[in-house]
């Protein structure tokens, strides 16, 4: 019978601490983490021509520091360019009206975020403000498709270009 409590008992406690490292995990590798209350923001917004991967809940940094995330993302059918709403926390309420966001992309192969750079107006961006000053996602697919148009262009035209080049063979004569 003891063995059986025992048994029990540790069963259990291994369930509880598998629940925990899964809860654990969960908060750690989403974007949103655990968000127990709400800190005062402001909303500004931003359009591109091309945002990559970008999602909601991505990271919105200056300098570095995150000041806040992406909390939505629309599309203007009017300008067809992608309206990016950003909620930045309130203790970072004096950014400039002319400064500019562009979206990084997190390491090589990491997700995207929107980083601002500071401009030198005396007035700062208030809340339902717009970001004008915008610099699109980069695209590695669209480079790579370049990069081989230009390759392949430039292979096809040098070698044709060597052939009409080249001095034409002297004939032989006997």
């Amino acid at each position: 019978m003891r063995r059986s409590n025992t048994l029990n008992l540790g069963t259990g406690a291994f369930v509880v601490l598998g629940f925990a490292a899964l809860f654990f995990l969960t908060t750690q590798t989403t974007s949103r983490g655990l968000v127990f209350g709400s800190t005062p923001h402001y909303d500004v917004t931003a359009k591109f021509d091309n945002i990559g991967d970008l999602r909601i809940g991505a990271p919105v940094s200056m300098s570095g520091v995150e000041i806040g995330r992406v909390a939505k993302i629309d599309f203007d059918t009017k300008e067809y360019k992608a309206v990016v709403a950003m909620r930045l926390n309130s203790k970072y309420n004096q950014i400039p009206t002319d400064s500019d966001a562009s979206i990084y992309t997190q390491g090589l192969l990491g997700g995207k975020f929107i980083g601002l750079t500071a401009g030198g107006a005396e007035t700062y961006l208030k809340d339902k403000d717009q970001i004008d000053f915008t610099q699109s996602a980069f695209v590695l697919e669209n480079l790579i498709g370049q990069f081989l148009a230009n390759f392949a262009k430039s292979s096809g035209s040098g070698s044709a270009s060597s052939k009409s080049d080249a001095p034409a063979p002297a004939e032989k004569t006997k």
